[in-house]
């Protein structure tokens, strides 16, 4: 698009001198002065390097934006797979079964969704790569169910059937990242009910506060009535002592 752009400019600019080379020669005809023509044209500056730096600048920005592939894009290819991943997998110690699996996955990618860079250009989904490894290094899944979607030569990989307890973990990663970076600034009924919220949290820590300080001004007042009341003597209490019985 950029070059297009600057295409149009230069025959734009091409045109317009053309025609003041035409009027010149009119005038020429006609007898009259052109030397204050011939000295406006000589003194029109060319396009200078800041403008040029300026052009390049877009036309790298237009490329960018067009490079990039974005949400609307429309995949290329779209396919569900089931991959068998035992016989292989196998072959391969124990301790690096999980590894293999995912090695099987890619090369089985690259080979029926036809990417000509090989296995570098499949890009396995986080809840598949855990779904591989929930069981450990040791004991991968035998087979596994997926899709697969191919936008502009890099093949991206999920789950087809998702578990219940992967979707739960994947509406909670969504959640907090909405906490983290909210997308939409909040309206004026959100603010509204978290300023009444926080307000209703105020009043109930005060309302603690004052509930714990009549209590202790409650056991301070006992304690002092308690003081000045008169101690009253209390009888001594006699022990009945055992006799001895009679012979």
């Amino acid at each position: 698009m950029a070059e297009k752009k600057s295409e149009k400019k230069k025959l734009e600019d091409y045109k317009k001198s053309n025609e003041e080379v035409e009027k010149i020669v009119e005038k020429a005809k006609k007898g009259e002065d052109i030397s204050k023509d011939i000295k406006n044209s000589e003194s029109k500056p060319e396009t200078t390097a800041q403008e040029k730096k300026s052009e390049k600048k877009e036309a790298q920005k237009s490329d960018k934006k067009t490079s990039k592939p974005t949400e609307e894009t429309k995949p290329e290819l779209e396919r569900e797979y089931i991959i068998p991943l035992r016989k292989k997998v196998q072959k391969v110690p124990r301790y690096k079964r999980a590894k293999k699996a995912i090695k099987v996955i890619r090369e089985f990618l690259a080979r029926h969704m036809k990417v000509e860079d090989g296995p570098r250009k499949i890009k396995i989904n986080k809840w598949l790569n855990q779904e591989i490894w929930f069981r450990g290094i040791k004991k991968p899944p035998a087979k596994i169910k997926v899709k697969a979607s191919k936008i502009e030569g890099i093949v991206k990989v999920e789950l087809s059937e998702i578990p219940e307890k992967v979707k739960f973990d994947m509406q909670k990663e969504e959640k907090r990242k909405k906490e983290i970076h909210p997308s939409k600034k909040p309206t004026k009924k959100a603010e509204e009910e978290r300023k009444e919220e926080k307000q209703d949290e105020i009043e109930k820590e005060e309302k603690e506060k004052a509930s714990i300080e009549a209590g202790l001004e409650k056991q301070k007042i006992e304690a002092k009535e308690m003081k000045h009341t008169a101690k009253v003597k209390q009888p001594k209490q006699t022990q009945i002592h055992r006799k001895a019985m009679k012979r």
